[in-house]
């Protein structure tokens, strides 16, 4: 099964999912330098349900929130994450929030990392539940960036 839907075809899909009794876990993000942390993180998400989706900012969803990126094209970043045995499905959304694509697939479970206030967390008003997930201490795309920017 193709694991890179089309955010057009996903609703559908996960409307059929949820029909047969699937608990649907969300989570978003860049993840551009794809590392441990994003791993652990998305391994703990997964637990949560049946069927992990990512919403996936777009290359130009991230240049809005993160000057001087993406490092890796979208659709290398879906590919990536795709391969992840954990990772059921992944979606490009090209708004600056994935608060629309939320509203359109409403999943079960809500997840970002424990630097969120639940209630902060954009589309926590549409669903059940919120989880947050705490960090792998000193694994981070930005920190990636920065160590490879000394390397020069």
């Amino acid at each position: 099964m193709e694991k890179v839907i089309q955010r057009s075809n996903l609703r559908d899909i996960i409307h059929q999912l949820k029909s047969e009794g699937k608990k649907i876990v969300f989570t978003n993000g860049c993840f551009d330098l794809i590392h441990v942390g994003h791993v652990r993180y998305l391994d703990e998400a997964k637990k949560l349900g049946d069927i992990l989706v990512i919403g996936l900012n777009s290359d130009s969803s991230v240049s809005a929130i993160k000057p001087g990126r993406p490092v890796v094209p979208e659709n290398e970043r879906a590919e990536v994450l795709s391969a992840l045995s954990m990772v059921d499905f992944v979606t490009l959304f090209h708004e600056d929030t994935p608060y629309e694509l939320i509203k359109e697939i409403r999943p079960d479970v809500l997840v970002k990392g424990a630097d969120w206030k639940p209630e902060d967390i954009v589309g926590s008003d549409l669903v059940n539940e919120v989880q947050t997930i705490p960090f792998v201490e000193g694994r981070s795309t930005s920190e990636m960036i920065r160590k490879i920017q000394k390397l020069k």
